[in-house]
């Protein structure tokens, strides 16, 4: 049976324009109505600094997740796309990890990818990847200013998360973006 994942709490959101990717997160971390931090570091970079990645869900589950991870980037020599189908597969078949209530975000200069532990790789539309409470806030916005013609995916990233944390309330303007 497939788990639905229903994360709040946060906003990761990518964006790749040519060879250039960012991904960043806010940094609210809350429990049900109540802000228990509001400067989490959501996002990182892994593999020689050459992926960056974000999570969405629960903080214990996305470490062991981003741990995961970063243990098949080096199994596969940073190939983007075989680590995530290999971690999803773990993922899905392993008693423990298959409980991981998180979502994540992964790119190099090459690719964006969001996956999940129900088995889902997904290359995003227009190269906009979003996932947690406020994604589909920060998502509107960064096609708006692609659409507009703005070039840089930082600010991009920057400026959507700043419009969701207007409106999402488990999103904070505290922001951190990665780029590649």
């Amino acid at each position: 049976m497939k788990k639905n994942l229903k994360l709040s709490g946060t906003t990761i959101l990518g964006v790749k324009i040519g060879k250039k990717v960012a991904i960043g997160g806010d940094g609210q971390v809350t429990h049900g109505d109540t802000i228990f931090k509001s400067n989490a570091h959501k996002v990182r970079k892994l593999y020689k600094k050459k992926v960056i990645t974000g999570f969405a869900g629960s903080t214990a589950d996305a470490l062991t997740l981003f741990d995961r991870f970063e243990k098949k980037l080096k199994e596969y020599k940073g190939n983007l796309l075989k680590a995530s189908v290999e971690v999803t597969k773990e993922w899905r078949t392993d008693k423990i990890l298959r409980r991981l209530e998180a979502m994540i975000i992964v790119a190099d200069k090459d690719t964006l990818l969001i996956v999940s532990g129900n088995g889902d790789i997904i290359e995003p539309d227009n190269n906009v990847a979003a996932i947690g409470s406020g994604g589909a806030y920060a998502k509107a916005a960064a096609n708006a200013f692609i659409k507009a013609g703005k070039k840089n995916p930082k600010e991009i990233v920057d400026k959507s998360i700043k419009i969701a944390s207007d409106i999402c309330i488990y999103t904070n303007s505290q922001r951190i973006v990665k780029e590649l």
